[in-house]
């Protein structure tokens, strides 16, 4: 496939893409519609994303099928608690010349592709951790103080057993801000196990096509910027982000009894620019507050941190989100 300039695209041809790239994935992965689109949404806006699920859920699947519709470097890296940061980075290795001087090669590691699937994240250690949050947040890796550009596109999507903790890393907070969008990927149906076994067990292959490549996708993420955002929208997004803090006003009584800490400045960040990414692909050009409404929970998920008695009552933080949205649409009514 050519690759073509940055350049301004059609809104149509961003939606018709948009839509092919999910009618590719739909040949082979069943079911998962909101995954895919939050996936898709996330790869449109630049950012990393953690899925969450019970493993055989085709996570792992997943990810790779969406490099090759977007024909996408992809490389695998499976974390475990002896996994060294050269491990993912790559290293200086000694070589031999022509004539017997020796000098130190670089051999890059897996971090060096556009998307790096980073399975079960939570169980390296945090000296691991620290190397992938620099190649997460500025797209490098330094090795022996040598700064490495990784490619672009580049996307990091996690995954983690929700159940399994043995052996496990909390990721912390820093990291899990890094994130655009935490996902959960939920079970399939008994009609989509059906469908899965079919698929899965029989003697058929399916190729998928190759739909759009990077600098598509970099022209796409360049595009979502200029999508329009009014006052009114901003402030309603405001709203949605400090009414997870349990000292705002506006927040609601279960997030003053069970939140710690609310989301950061990057949260707003990352609502308002999967939001226009959101209207792009929809074929809009301005955010509504229906966008955020749809987009707030996987932003937000991962970014309210319950306290003790939260925890220790097991709150789930989307019910507490609903409970936000609740609220600021009631005080919206009432102003």
């Amino acid at each position: 496939m050519t690759e073509r300039n940055e350049e301004q695209l059609d809104i149509q041809d961003i939606t018709e893409r948009a839509a092919l790239i999910k009618e590719e994935l739909g040949k082979f992965i069943v079911g998962q519609k909101d995954v895919i689109d939050f996936i898709l949404l996330s790869i449109f806006a630049g950012g990393h994303v953690l899925l969450e699920g019970l493993p055989g859920l085709g996570k792992t699947m997943l990810v790779r099928k969406i490099s090759e519709v977007m024909a996408l470097d992809f490389s695998r890296i499976q974390f475990t608690p002896d996994l060294m940061p050269t491990d993912i980075t790559g290293t200086n290795i000694i070589q031999p010349g022509e004539r017997g001087e020796q000098t130190f090669v670089f051999h890059k590691g897996p971090l060096f592709a556009n998307i790096v699937l980073a399975d079960e994240i939570n169980r390296a250690t945090p000296k691991t951790q620290s190397s992938l949050l620099e190649a997460m947040q500025e797209q490098t890796v330094t090795t022996m103080g040598e700064v490495k550009q990784l490619p672009k596109p580049f996307f990091v999507l996690a995954t983690q057993n929700p159940i399994e903790l043995e052996g496990t890393y909390p990721l912390p907070e820093a990291q899990m801000d890094r994130f655009l969008l935490k996902i959960n990927v939920s079970y399939p149906t008994r009609e989509e196990l059906k469908e899965i076994v079919q698929k899965t067990t029989s003697s058929s292959n399916e190729q998928l096509e190759k739909v759009c490549d990077g600098a598509f996708i970099r022209a796409v993420q360049s595009q979502a910027r200029d999508i329009l955002l009014a006052d009114s929208v901003l402030d309603y997004a405001v709203k949605l982000i400090m009414a997870s803090h349990p000292d705002d006003e506006n927040a609601p009584e279960r997030v003053k009894t069970y939140v710690r800490y609310g989301s950061g400045p990057r949260g707003l960040q990352s609502l308002i620019l999967t939001a226009k990414v959101k209207a792009l692909l929809d074929g809009r050009y301005n955010v509504s507050t229906a966008d955020l409404n749809d987009m707030v929970k996987p932003v937000l998920r991962h970014r309210i941190f319950l306290n003790f008695e939260g925890e220790a009552s097991g709150i789930l933080t989307d019910s507490l989100i609903d409970n936000i949205i609740e609220a600021v649409q009631k005080k919206e009514k009432v102003s």
